[in-house]
């Protein structure tokens, strides 16, 4: 792939990263140049790495004696620092100042603001209000909520008391809220009254009477009025009797006090999509959530105490406890709730101008739909603050690189990062003193130990294969909620290698020692025995002026597999012969002729779990006929119809 960004030599020069080689070159006695020595030196010396990136981050902690790293050859079972004691919030409140610790924006126009002064007395006040109702370390506390400043109020509450934080976007409904919280049986739960989306307010206290009704652990149901001054608790139905509105919780003035707790204490509760049965409950603990971010956000994505960085996620999506870590460099948090397309494509863009946003986060499916409404940033607004554009979510097609470089900005280091849930963090994503290649994620992170593998469990080079990491780091899951032996832990990243995490990503090392991802592997397609990944094909497809998205899955047809290619068109066209040749003609010529799909079916919506990704495994087991086991998981499930009894899969 081409090279199409390089940093300047200032901006080398003044990132952290630099400033970190330095730092370990000068009190180590080491040599390192540039970030591929420092990449080697982390994995090679794990001890020392992580050992170091605490100094710099200046992490605030009492760590005991004992090793960096205890049984550090077992993979699971390794135990970083065990002997530390800390508290996740003191970290993210290290600041007392009237620096803009928050800037709050919505689809209607909304503003708020907070300094890390008044951040810190409201964090105070709620926390006052937990341990009134009996919270302390080890409890859990759950948000129903939009991404509202008060949700990062709550969350940094909650870890004040090492206690453990979980949160749902609104947008759950309520059977797919107690499918998660039913579990985890949290002590107290946060709710908005509602929440607007596309110019629409949205009801959230019934649902979650709904829900309040069938956990009998929460004590407490506290109310943030949002859509309205004076919200309605009555609407609660009984659980209203155990309701509380925000400003009424807590006591102001209250000092705050942090509890040191383990390095391995529970911090947040993530969820699987649970588009396989009912979602699995990934504990990640506080000290290695809080490196690990430290990390990506101090030598990744080069955070100063002067950025303003904004990431476009709902509480649902593990992107939003990123994003909330950023409070330790000291950094603006921007958060923006709503439909990033209404009243229209610039909403996000006109919000970055006017607040002077320096990172912007994104998802490769929010770029695309942006390329596709004709939406040219640059021509709109003044993006001169602009450092870093991150995307997420899905691989960034190269034809998206194109895109943020022709329509966004020219000079903008682009980091498509990848990652997820399961390690709340990226186990490849950018680098601030490393060119940018064309459809190419920078490096892998540091001190991660990723190879791509093949199926003989052999690390290969310049070839497509299955992504591991093959040495223990800090932000691995302590567990799988209700999982007490760990055979739930083991069996989802263990097994398909033993002692080697297996990710699910068909992805391959690159020349550049970057990255390329082509799909999860549960959704390769395997037409005539030979491994292709669909992202190549939404690659040709989706830059197709009359495609809006598309989803191919493999098909089993006369003891083989054939591809199927489902497209939604833009209003106006029609799936006749002539689109369907350039189609095949586009996937021939950019791809392979083995990534032509046997069909191509037109269909009115394509089904997407709660935090927007695409759905492979859905669609293929609707079309061979067997159930989806958990449609909860999925935004619209009603979609999945369009794939049921389809006479054009017969033939």
């Amino acid at each position: 792939m081409p090279e199409i960004w390089r940093p300047s030599a200032e901006r080398i020069a003044a990132s952290n990263l630099t400033r970190f080689i330095d730092c370990i070159n000068t009190r180590l006695g080491l040599s390192l140049k540039d970030y591929g020595d420092l990449y080697r030196w982390s994995v090679s010396r794990p001890e020392q790495f992580w050992t170091e990136l605490a100094r710099f981050a200046d992490v605030r902690a009492e760590w005991g004696p004992g090793p960096a790293i205890e049984h550090p050859e077992r993979m699971p079972g390794a135990r970083f620092f065990p002997n530390a004691r800390l508290n996740f919030a003191e970290n993210l409140l290290r600041y007392r100042d009237e620096h803009l610790a928050v800037v709050f924006t919505n689809e209607r126009g909304m503003r708020r603001t907070l300094s890390y002064r008044q951040l810190h007395e409201e964090v105070a006040r709620v926390a006052a209000g937990l341990s009134d109702v009996g919270v302390t370390a080890g409890d859990r506390v759950a948000g129903y909520l939009p991404n509202l400043p008060e949700t990062l109020i709550a969350m940094l509450a909650t870890s004040s008391l090492g206690a453990s934080w979980s949160s749902c976007s609104p947008d759950f409904g309520a059977h797919g809220v107690l499918d998660r919280f039913g579990q985890i049986e949290p002590k107290v739960l946060f709710t908005a009254d509602g929440y607007f989306y596309s110019g629409k307010t949205l009801d959230s206290l019934t649902p979650i009477g709904t829900v309040a009704e069938k956990l009998p652990s929460v004590q407490r149901i506290v109310v943030i009025p949002y859509t309205a001054q004076q919200p309605q608790l009555g609407q609660l139905g009984p659980a209203a009797e155990r309701a509380t509105l925000w400003g009424d919780f807590g006591k102001r003035g209250a000092p705050l006090h942090f509890t040191a707790v383990p390095f391995n204490q529970p911090l947040y509760i993530l969820y699987s999509s649970g588009t396989t049965g009912v979602p699995k409950c990934i504990v990640h603990g506080v000290g290695g959530t809080l490196l690990q971010h430290q990390k990506e956000h101090l030598l990744h994505t080069d955070l100063k105490r002067s950025d303003h960085i904004f990431y476009f996620t709902t509480c649902g999506w593990m992107m939003w406890n990123w994003l909330a870590s950023a409070l330790a460099t000291g950094a603006t948090l921007i958060l923006y709730d709503g439909n990033p397309f209404f009243p229209d494509p610039g909403v996000l863009w006109r919000m970055a101008e006017q607040e002077r946003v320096t990172v912007f986060g994104t998802s490769a499916k929010y770029l695309a739909a942006l390329e596709k409404n004709g939406y040219r940033p640059s021509e709109k607004v003044d993006l001169g603050a602009l450092k870093a554009i991150l995307s997420t979510g899905s691989p960034l097609l190269p034809e998206g690189f194109d895109f943020v470089y022709r329509c966004i900005k020219s000079d903008v280091h682009l980091a498509s990062i990848s990652g997820g849930t399961d390690i709340v963090s990226c186990f490849a994503l950018g680098c601030p003193t490393l060119p940018v290649y064309r459809g190419e994620l920078q490096c892998r992170g540091l001190g991660m130990r990723v190879e791509i593998f093949n199926d003989e469990g052999k690390p290969v080079r310049g070839e497509r294969g299955e992504l591991v990491c093959t040495a223990p780091f800090p932000s691995m899951p302590v567990a799988f909620w209700n999982d007490p032996q760990g055979s739930k832990y083991r069996a989802a990243y263990f097994e398909r290698f033993p002692g080697v995490w297996h990710h699910g990503d068909y992805a391959e090392l690159t020349e550049h020692e970057g990255i390329v991802i082509h799909g999860r592997s549960d959704a390769v397609l395997n037409p005539g025995g030979v491994r292709i990944g669909t992202a190549e094909i939404y690659s040709s497809v989706d830059g197709l002026e009359e495609i809006l998205e598309s989803i191919a899955v493999g098909q089993d047809w006369r003891g083989d597999v054939r591809v199927v290619l489902f497209v939604r068109l833009k209003p106006g066209a029609a799936l006749d012969e002539t689109l369907k040749r350039k189609i095949r003609d586009a996937i021939r010529v950019n791809a392979s002729p083995r990534h032509v799909p046997a069909k191509i079916i037109g269909v009115a919506d394509i089904p997407r779990t709660l935090s927007g990704k695409l759905t492979e495994i859905a669609v293929r087991e609707v079309i061979h006929g067997r159930p989806v086991k958990n449609v909860d998981a999925l935004a619209n499930p009603q979609a999945l119809e369009h794939f049921r009894d389809l006479p054009e899969l017969t033939d």
